[in-house]
């Protein structure tokens, strides 16, 4: 897996984790709070060891690296996130999702 790829998935990671941290936990702009802080830390480096090339969706992958809990938090977060930011014109997220897909 190259670095590129990594490092616009945990950009991504990121923007999602704080869109939904300032909608939910009405966190300031760039900060999160510490259960978020919690969920990026995990999500960073489940995805920094990820073992498949290209990584699939998570919906589509076969390993399942998320423990249950954090696999329906990050769910949620995705399902928030996603719509705002759409809603806000971020349709580059698409291609992203799609090149995942």
């Amino acid at each position: 897996m190259s670095k590129a790829n990594i490092d616009d998935d945990l950009r991504t990671l990121v923007l999602f984790i704080e869109t939904y941290c300032r909608g939910k936990h009405q966190s300031p702009k760039g900060a999160l709070c510490q259960e978020c802080r919690e969920l990026l830390a995990y999500s960073e480096s489940r995805r920094k060891k990820c073992p498949l090339d290209p990584k699939p969706t998570c919906n589509d992958c076969k390993i399942h690296c998320y423990g249950n809990i954090q696999r329906a938090k990050i769910r949620e977060v995705m399902a928030y996130s996603g719509r705002r930011l759409l809603l806000r014109g971020r349709v580059d997220l698409l291609w992203h999702f799609f090149k995942h897909g």
